[in-house]
């Protein structure tokens, strides 16, 4: 394949995501909208997690979290992020590296209030990434929190969501012999056109 056809052909990066993860909505056992989120510490370490990505946007990828958790810290700092979309069933990824804003708005407001109830009132009970005495502490602060703040709880104002708005995606598709297809998407800056290069394997 000299040219990009088949499961890469298209003029929109987005458009290409969203098709194959809704391939990988049929085939994957478990969360096809996982992908595993990079940042980095003060120091440069790199720090990778599972996250849930739940907004597919014209020009963005969004995903939900506290704000004071280790993720939420290192990406406000650097205003930067980076994700990868693994799905053995197809045996594809997609690579993803962009700038950071927060989404904390009505879009937020809404996507919260569609979670079950245990989830929003257990956004408002963890410390997320800080340290726990026992189990039964965080439960014990679930249950307070849910008589407190009942069954209609207010999203709360550490816990949002992150826009990420790519400048390079990267399309990887199993080869046979290890002669996998790679295509990488760039631009400067969200305005800006994209260039599209296929890659070694």
């Amino acid at each position: 394949m000299s040219a990009r056809s088949g499961k890469f052909a298209g003029d929109d990066p987005f458009a290409i995501v969203r098709s194959w993860l809704a391939e990988a909505e049929t085939s994957e056992i478990n969360d096809p909208n996982a992908i595993a989120l990079a940042s980095v510490d003060p120091d440069g370490l790199p720090n990778v997690r599972m996250v849930l990505l739940k907004e597919i946007e014209d020009d963005a990828f969004v995903f939900y979290t506290n704000y004071e958790s280790a993720k939420g810290r290192e990406i406000i700092a650097s205003g930067k992020a980076a994700f990868v979309m693994h799905w053995k069933s197809l045996r594809r990824q997609v690579r993803v590296r962009g700038h950071v804003t927060k989404e904390d708005g009505p879009q937020a407001d809404a996507y919260y209030a569609s979670r079950p109830l245990e989830s929003r009132i257990g956004a408002w009970a963890s410390e997320q990434s800080r340290p726990l005495a026992s189990r039964e502490a965080l439960m014990a602060k679930a249950a307070k929190l849910g008589l407190t703040h009942g069954t209609s709880p207010k999203r709360p104002p550490f816990w949002g969501g992150f826009r990420i708005s790519p400048v390079e995606i990267e399309f990887w598709a199993d080869g046979a012999f290890r002669l996998h297809d790679r295509f990488r998407w760039t631009r400067n800056g969200p305005l800006d056109p994209w260039t599209v290069q296929r890659l070694n394997p």
